[in-house]
């Protein structure tokens, strides 16, 4: 179900020429036209309400209105759909796994953020969503914004249960634990990249895929470049990776996604570069340097 390139679609907004921060309602025909063009360019599923998707600063009915613009894409392209949920407390993230739609396939749910509670608490906190959730979910591990390290024993314990699909593994760099989870992981149990600088090399250790921000811009590079890897392209694949490691630290040289929508309105992908605040439109000199590295 998470082999290869899943894309954590940006959300994109019409112009309103106001004050930065302050953005237009979300244009959800463009989102369906983003959403198209990647799976047409080999992204094997779609991500909504990501960080990638600014699903923080979206209300309730804008979450909404983005799930439902994926899931009628993803249903028409027989796809699966990953939804993004996020929360640290273990009641209000289950209710929220309980109101998902019925076309959603999986959920991407953060490990307890701030609360840091112990590898106990995190293997208690996702068995009982896991036994409460309607949907398969992806645990969604990224130390560097929830505080929260999860040992490959943890992830490996949770991988066991069966309605816990997968882990995205973001940690910042291809570690000793990932290479532990991925030297013996549990069956039917995917790990996809989350950081995208090191997808190659993670893919290169086993990895399933992963869910790639920079796949908004250059989806059937990325999804090439998991091809490469599971072929045992080792030529292919490295030429690939070097070059869209390079991609990737332009496309987050500010924070995400605000270069990757730069660019995308640059080549009127999306009607405006717009972010919402605390977010702050990307420097031209940043868009600039990731249009000229997608452009080789």
């Amino acid at each position: 179900m998470l082999k290869g390139i899943h894309v954590p679609l940006v959300t994109p907004f019409a112009p309103t020429g106001t004050a930065p921060g302050v953005t237009g309602e979300v244009a959800a025909d463009v989102l369906g036209k983003l959403a198209c063009r990647v799976l047409d360019e080999g992204a094997s599923g779609l991500v909504a309400l990501g960080t990638t998707g600014e699903a923080a600063a979206l209300s309730p009915d804008e979450r909404a209105q983005v799930v439902e613009v994926c899931a009628e894409v993803c249903r028409e392209r027989e796809v699966p759909l990953t939804v993004g949920v996020t929360g640290n407390d273990t009641h209000s993230v289950l209710r929220a796994l309980e109101a998902l739609p019925p076309d959603v396939t999986a959920a991407l749910v953060t490990v307890p953020y701030f609360l840091r509670p112990s590898e106990r608490g995190v293997v208690a906190h996702f068995e009982a969503l896991a036994d409460g959730s309607p949907v398969p979910l992806v645990i969604y591990h990224i130390p560097y914004r929830t505080g929260q390290a999860v040992s490959a024993a943890t992830l490996r314990h949770l991988g066991a249960h069966p309605m816990i699909a997968g882990v995205k593994y973001a940690t910042g760099g291809v570690d000793q634990e990932a290479l532990d989870l991925l030297g013996d992981r549990p069956d039917g149990f995917d790990v996809l990249g989350g950081d995208d600088a090191v997808i190659s090399p993670l893919l290169a250790a086993g990895a399933s895929g992963g869910i790639l921000a920079s796949a908004n811009l250059a989806p059937r590079d990325f999804a090439d470049l998991a091809a490469a890897w599971d072929a045992g392209d080792v030529t292919r694949a490295r030429d690939l990776g070097h070059r869209l490691t390079r991609l990737s630290a332009a496309l987050f040289a500010e924070p995400n996604p605000t270069v990757i929508k730069g660019v995308l309105a640059a080549r009127g992908l999306i009607p405006s570069a717009d972010v919402r605040l605390p977010l702050l439109p990307a420097s031209e000199a940043s868009v600039a340097a990731a249009e000229a590295l997608l452009d080789r």
